[in-house]
Parts: C-alpha cells; sequence; structure tokens
C-alpha cells in the first residue's frame, strides 16, 4: 500500500538519509507486550531518528521498571494508567506525556473448563504478577466486579508469559495474561478457557510518561517522542504487513500472528489522545487509585492533578 502516493521503502529510506547530528539520547522501558510495539517500530523504522531522537529501548518488567526509571538508567517508559498511579504513590516521580493503547480483549483470565464464573474462583490459586503491575491490578478488577477480592484468592506472581505457559501445562486454577501470551492459552482449549477479557471489563489502558527532569529539560524532546510514536500508528495504516512483519520480529513472532495479537487492541492516534485526555484519563484514574487503596498496593492516593501532561501530543 501507498502512501499519499510514496512508498514505504522510500519513506523509509528517507528517514534512514536523515542526518543523526545533535540527536538526544533517551532511554525507554517497556515490555513484549503488542500494545508498545508501535515504539519499537518508531526505532527500527528510523521515525525516532529522523525526529532527531536517539533511543535506546530496554525490555524491563512491569514490577521492576519503577526502579529503573528511580535509578536514572532509563527516563522513560510505557505502562497501564494506573501503574503510574502507584509509581507516584510510591515516590517515584512520573508524569504521563500521551496515550498508546487501549485493550480490546488483549488482557484476560484463563481458567479451567470447569469454572463457570469467577465468582468460583474463590480458595482457588491464580497466577499473576506481582502487586503494583496491570496483571495484578486487573486481577483485582475483575474479583471487585464479582464481589471478590485478592483476599479471596491464592495468588501466584508469576510474568504474563511464564504464567500462560504454566496454565497450559496444568499448573494454577487460573492465570492473569495478556497479548501476545492470551493467544497461546486461545489455541490451547483443552488446557482451558479464557473467562473474561478488557472486552468485558474495559480497564487496560496504556500511556507513555518520563521523569519531570526529562520532561523539563528536554521540551522538544519530549514533543518528538509523541510526534514519533503517532507516526508509527500512521506508518501501520500505511504498510500493515511490513509494519507487523517489523513489531512482530521484536517478540520472536511471523508478522501474520504479530496481527493476530493486535486484533484485540487499538492503537491511538493524535486525535483519540485528545479526547482521552479530556476527562476520561482523570475519570479511570480516580477509580483506580480508590482500588489500588482499598486492597493495599498504595497507602496514599498521590496529587492525581500532577499525573499526566498532555500538551505535547497537540
Amino acid at each position: 500500500m501507498k502512501l499519499i502516493g510514496v512508498s514505504v521503502a522510500a519513506m523509509l529510506a528517507a528517514l534512514v538519509a536523515t542526518p543523526a547530528a545533535a540527536q538526544t539520547k533517551v532511554t525507554i522501558a517497556i515490555s513484549g507486550w503488542t500494545g508498545f510495539a508501535p515504539l519499537t517500530l518508531a526505532k527500527e523504522a528510523g521515525i525516532f531518528a529522523k525526529n532527531g531522537l536517539d533511543v535506546t529501548i530496554k525490555k524491563v518488567p512491569q514490577a521492576s521498571r519503577h526502579l529503573a526509571i528511580a535509578s536514572g538508567d532509563v527516563q522513560c517508559a510505557a505502562t497501564t494508567v494506573e501503574t503510574w498511579v502507584v509509581w507516584n504513590a510510591n515516590g517515584v516521580a512520573t508524569t504521563q506525556l500521551f496515550q498508546l493503547d487501549k485493550s480490546y480483549g488483549a488482557d484476560g483470565m484463563a481458567v479451567r473448563a470447569g469454572t463457570a464464573s469467577i465468582k468460583d474462583l474463590k480458595g482457588k490459586t491464580v497466577a499473576a504478577s506481582a502487586p503494583g503491575t496491570a496483571p495484578y491490578f486487573t486481577l483485582a478488577w475483575f474479583l471487585k466486579k464479582n464481589g471478590l477480592s485478592v483476599k479471596d484468592v491464592s495468588v501466584v506472581n508469576m510474568e504474563p508469559g511464564p504464567a500462560a505457559q504454566a496454565f497450559i501445562a496444568g499448573q494454577n486454577d487460573a492465570a492473569m495474561t495478556y497479548e501476545p501470551y492470551l493467544s497461546a492459552v486461545r489455541e490451547k482449549p483443552e488446557a482451558g478457557k479464557i473467562i473474561a477479557t478488557t472486552l468485558d471489563y474495559p480497564m487496560i489502558m496504556d500511556t507513555f510518561g518520563c521523569t519531570p527532569k526529562f520532561i523539563a529539560d528536554n521540551g522538544d524532546a519530549v514533543k518528538a517522542l509523541a510526534k514519533s510514536y503517532f507516526e508509527a500508528v500512521a506508518m501501520i495504516k500505511a504498510d500493515q504487513a511490513k509494519s507487523y512483519e517489523i513489531m512482530g520480529a521484536d517478540v520472536k513472532q511471523t508478522g501474520e500472528k504479530f496481527g493476530a495479537s493486535a486484533q484485540y487492541l487499538r492503537w491511538q492516534d493524535q486525535e483519540a489522545n485528545k479526547k482521552f485526555f479530556a476527562g476520561e484519563h482523570a475519570a479511570f484514574s480516580k477509580e483506580a487509585a480508590e482500588l489500588l487503596l482499598e486492597i493495599g498496593v498504595i497507602k496514599e492516593i498521590p496529587d492525581l492533578s500532577k499525573l499526566a501532561d498532555p500538551r505535547f501530543i497537540q
């Protein structure tokens, strides 16, 4: 497919040919979550470089991503909206800059075939990442919507990939995971079933943010980060096959497999971002903070008005 008459190949060639002088160095912490993939695309396709950024992307588990920020090892990160609440409540000052994606079934709970409802998990074992992560929060959210709490189940802390593989292997009564690992469960119906996803409970939204110091010292670079992300989303629309191939390679998937995972989420463009930060972000952050306080992940709710600075998406 061509974008306004210019082939993607020509566009990439132009990006590569752009001088790399005076580029701002920035290190970003992410995971292999499908929703973050346009950041990888922006790097691999030369979009970041074209916009004056020298970007290093590091894979850091969500449970320790804030430690990488606190240490100064990374300046920016991608994570779920409620996780920024946790980080700031625990003294790791960070500010959200733009929205990356919304989950439309990409996060979910796998259970054994005999489990008729989430309420049946009372007293059962559930694999989920540690408190302060998206899978743990998703578990708490799903349970609360069904009259239970995390105290009603036995949580075994496992990252999303291992949690899915352990479930397929017959371990634990349930597992919290996300794409691309959730699709591995979909492909093994004999292991169990997916009883609920973010289609049933819309609550997983990812954003990109940096430390207040990086933002204050690098205003142009921050604007370039947002611009690069939106350009990557546009590239996906212009040449989906090539984009999926690049993003899939990062998580050892074919373009086709990556596309299967991507169907369960929506990357958010500039207009979607403006709408999100006009009210939805604040409303969700408040509800999420109250739940995080209730389940003991945070001891007090931070100043929610300081969690986002969306002026760079304009």
